[in-house]
């Protein structure tokens, strides 16, 4: 796959503050890639220069392999705030002057407002708009362009149970046309249920990446049970993925390295004639995960 945005050594300090500290990272092309972390983490310090807002203390990145230029600017829609939309205007028509200052055809307002689910209110005011209306406008304003990436920052922020699915199926959405979506998020589960791929970020730091599917499996743990234990314990003590293993009351708990999975286990144990009457596997959430991350 090719990578759409590359970030090397970026860092950003404020006076005494170190806001990003010499953040490395890849985002591929037709990934969801999620930044997460706390308030204060850099999530918006990075996004902030990676558009050209906010100049870097140090480090560099890279738009589709080239320095950010106009050219390169083209090609990607943001939104980083929610822009600042005329109450008494329609939602077409509120389009229609965003599409005017960024140069874009008027002839694709019908399309994105179809892709925002807003095409049979093209014709309201904006000010009847509930929060979650008015975020998937402003995501459509980003899209104006046809741009091939979307960056959107915290794009579920304050919105209700509602608001939040609708903004979640549009990325989905977006990210099925095959765009590439970064987003930044302190919720966990906005992350785990969007996103394809993750940064972990704490006080500047980046403290894991990788696909969230890696990161929510990563030492997972499986529990087996068999008729004969005492073969099942000598297999462990050889076997180097299995990181720990502790019997309890319903079986033995084992811990597996990074890579690793319950078929290696249930191969190695058939390899030696044991056959397991039981084997479950035991995944951490996302937020376990995030909480082990970022103590470390």
């Amino acid at each position: 796959m090719a990578t759409v945005l590359d970030i090397n050594g970026l860092s950003k300090r404020y006076g005494s503050i170190q806001a990003l500290d010499a953040l490395t990272l890849q985002v591929e092309e037709g990934s969801i890639y999620g930044l997460l972390g706390p308030n204060g983490s850099g999530k918006t310090t990075t996004l902030g220069m990676v558009l050209d807002v906010i100049r870097p203390s140090s480090g560099s990145f890279s738009w589709f392999g080239s320095p950010i230029s106009k050219t390169t600017k083209k090609r990607v829609g943001a939104l980083l705030e929610t822009p600042n939309f005329y109450p008494y205007l329609t939602a077409k028509r509120n389009l229609q002057l965003v599409a005017h200052i960024k140069g874009a055809d008027n002839a694709s307002i019908n399309n994105v407002l179809d892709l925002v689910g807003l095409g049979t209110r093209s014709n309201s005011p904006f000010k009847g708009f509930s929060l979650g209306m008015k975020q998937r406008l402003a995501i459509g304003a980003a899209m104006l362009k046809d741009p091939e990436v979307l960056v959107l920052d915290e794009p579920t922020n304050g919105l209700d149970p509602q608001g939040i699915a609708e903004v979640r199926d549009l990325i989905l959405r977006i990210a099925a046309q095959g765009k590439t979506i970064i987003l930044a998020s302190h919720l966990l589960d906005e992350v785990e249920k969007v996103c394809t791929h993750m940064a972990v970020l704490r006080s500047g730091k980046l403290m894991a990446s990788g696909s969230v599917g890696k990161i929510v499996s990563a030492n997972e743990q499986v529990l087996i049970t068999a008729p004969e234990l005492a073969p099942v314990l000598q297999l462990l003590e050889r076997l180097p993925y299995v990181l720990q293993f502790k019997p309890e009351k319903e079986g033995i708990v084992l811990t597996l390295d990074e890579g690793y999975t319950s078929l290696d286990i249930n191969r190695d144990m058939f390899a030696q004639d044991i056959v397991l009457s039981q084997l479950i596997v035991r995944r951490k959430s996302l937020e376990a995960q995030f909480m082990e991350i970022i103590k470390n």
